[in-house]
């Protein structure tokens, strides 16, 4: 099968493209003919080895895959081949990744994908919604009437934060860094969203929200707590899931007399039962249409290291061109 993968970690020039034997369902797994794959944060760092993971030689890339079951393994009941489904939670941990033409994926990581959904759109929404959906409902618990500030709502997770905070009944206010990003948010359905490059956060934010916000979601790898804290409601409630290595101030103080909560939450750590529980939400509202796949840039398999590259220069290095997921069709 072709496949993308690495021998040893570093820049995306070490990711190879070429001739890997198909991988055998073991007792408990499913093979997935993949259709197409999606490129998030966290595969750079593995590549990379920011994330140090013991890994297989060779090692796939990829934590998110699309495709159909082309043949399972012993004692998996739950998919049949021919089945359509979708995952994420791969690659890592010592898992194969999914940027391959097959995937042998633990049947536990699975979900079906409804006949009405594109598999690049599922590809696409895979890991980032269920990461916005641990951080909003399992964590933040965030309730219909609630307001809640999405940092950076037309990335990857940000845009779902935005869309399933909606879903939920909840005002949502976020920032975008140009007219152009601007215009996504809101039709990602944000009800108010502050262009950071015409005017500050925070002095947006105390002209929104005079009282609070009931929810902040920070996806930036620097957060602000000044900021974050001081846009907090009485018992407010923080998500964090990025700044690995930040070390920034944080003010006790207005933290604590407000009581206010944080919570950092790192999807690949979550239980397959957790991650099954916001599948499930995920494909109900994709079915339905009232869920969108936030597609950026759509390459092909084999442009796996131009893929890595382009999500390295928006994570790390600020890129405003990226604005949404990268989709790879297998």
């Amino acid at each position: 099968m072709k496949a993308a993968f690495i021998r040893q970690t570093g820049s995306p020039d070490v990711i190879e493209f070429g001739d890997l034997p198909t991988p055998e369902p073991g007792p408990g797994q499913v093979l997935v003919r993949v259709a197409a794959v999606a490129v998030n944060p966290i595969d750079t760092y593995v590549r990379s080895g920011a994330v140090a993971m013991d890994l297989p030689d060779p090692f796939v890339i990829g934590s998110d895959l699309a495709g159909t079951v082309e043949r399972v393994g012993a004692g998996v009941t739950d998919f049949k081949p021919g089945m359509r489904v979708w995952g994420s939670n791969q690659g890592l941990l010592g898992r194969q990744g999914t940027f391959a033409e097959y995937a042998a994926v633990d049947a536990c990581w699975l979900h079906a994908l409804p006949d009405a959904v594109a598999a690049e759109d599922a590809a696409a929404v895979a890991l980032v919604a269920i990461t916005a959906h641990l951080g909003l409902f399992r964590d933040a618990k965030l309730n219909e009437g609630e307001t809640i500030v999405v940092i950076g709502g037309t990335g990857g997770v940000g845009s779902m934060v935005v869309q399933m905070a909606k879903l939920a009944g909840a005002k949502v206010i976020t920032t975008a860094g140009s007219d152009a990003k601007v215009e996504i948010a809101k039709r990602l359905g944000a009800d108010e969203v502050i262009g950071y490059h015409r005017q500050p956060i925070g002095e947006a934010l105390a002209d929104l929200l005079p009282e609070g916000a009931n929810v902040f979601w920070e996806t930036r790898r620097e957060p602000d707590f000044d900021l974050a804290v001081g846009a907090l409601a009485e018992r407010g409630r923080m998500v964090l899931m990025a700044g690995r290595d930040a070390r920034p101030p944080f003010p006790v103080g207005p933290f604590y007399v407000k009581e206010c909560s944080l919570h950092g939450m790192v999807m690949f750590k979550a239980s397959p039962a957790e991650v099954a529980a916001a599948a499930a939400d995920t494909n109900r509202w994709l079915e339905a249409g009232r869920l969108q796949a936030n597609v950026s840039q759509r390459l092909s398999l084999e442009q796996a290291a131009e893929a890595h590259r382009m999500q390295e220069a928006a994570t790390l290095h600020g890129n405003g061109d990226l604005a949404g997921k990268i989709v790879l069709s297998v």
